[in-house]
């Protein structure tokens, strides 16, 4: 099994199912270009090249049949290269961003407003700290505290991340009363490029491939595990993709199983006993 993570973490996201999956199989967790310790190459920052390279690891490294999960952007990954490859016996799309990261609605997705537009912003200044603590002093998510509570606790709560960062830079963020959830967000961006994030901000990281297109080209098995969709009041979507384009990736994959996950967008970190259950599951049925 290949897994594939979300931007702005790396491979120890999935450290938490890493060890029950390897029960069953040989677990092979990648960094993708601008993460990890993969190349910090902005010219490698899109889906031609990450799914090439993604192609050329599963037949070069991996050298037989596998199971391939790509989680959040890591699925839109997975999705092209399990259409270049035959070894990718069952796709696993654990919440991919299909159709709402592409084009003009991506401007109104919590990603865009959150992680890329917060890279952009930090790419525009001197980048005079680390964007670590300059995405914890600007992350979207302050908007979920009402306005006494905020003004209260980020103050604080940012003083203390730069305490954390300053004596322990090589380590994941950690911040007194935060949400582990949250926190989850944070492994890994250490040394994560934001250059990464600027290929969502203006549309660069899909190389003009419409999502119809590389949904359409995969043609083994594939299992989508759904988080929740909630919206803004203003109509921003808190979710990687709605319903109706889950509709859409549905039937555009022929041979596709859907589980629905009551939790976030981080389904292996929320839920990750389900998360594990629906995977064995799923193999069992392709087998």
């Amino acid at each position: 099994m290949v897994l594939v993570h979300a931007q702005s973490t790396d491979q120890h996201s999935f450290d938490k199912v890493i060890r029950p999956l390897s029960k069953d199989f040989t677990v092979y967790a990648v960094d993708c270009f601008g993460h990890g310790k993969s190349a910090h190459d902005p010219s490698l920052y899109n889906i031609v090249s990450l799914g090439d390279a993604l192609v050329r690891f599963i037949e070069d490294v991996v050298g037989r049949p596998c199971a391939l999960l790509g989680h959040s952007s890591g699925g839109l990954i997975a999705a092209y290269a399990a259409g270049k490859t035959q070894l990718c016996e069952l796709l696993i799309l654990e919440d991919p961003p299909f159709f709402s990261c592409q084009g003009e609605r991506r401007k109104k997705t919590f990603n865009y407003l959150d992680l890329s537009s917060i890279c952009h912003e930090y790419l525009q200044g001197p980048a005079d700290e680390s964007f670590v603590l300059f995405y914890f002093e600007n992350q979207y998510a302050w908007r979920f505290f009402p306005e006494k509570t905020r003004e209260k606790m980020r103050p604080k709560s940012i003083a203390s991340a730069r305490k954390f960062l300053q004596k322990h830079p090589e380590k994941d963020l950690k911040v007194p009363f935060w949400p582990k959830t949250a926190l989850a967000a944070f492994v890994g961006m250490g040394s994560y490029d934001p250059r990464f994030g600027e290929a969502f901000y203006d549309d660069s990281f899909h190389c003009g491939i419409p999502h119809e297109e590389l949904l359409s080209e995969i043609r083994c098995p594939a299992l989508f595990m759904k988080a929740k969709t909630d919206w803004s009041d203003d109509g921003v979507l808190f979710a990687a993709l709605d319903e109706d384009d889950l509709a859409k990736c549905l039937g555009l994959i022929s041979d596709c199983e859907l589980v629905r996950f009551d939790c976030g967008h981080g389904i292996h970190i929320e839920k990750s006993r389900d998360f594990v259950s629906a995977i064995k599951d799923s193999i069992s049925r392709v087998r």
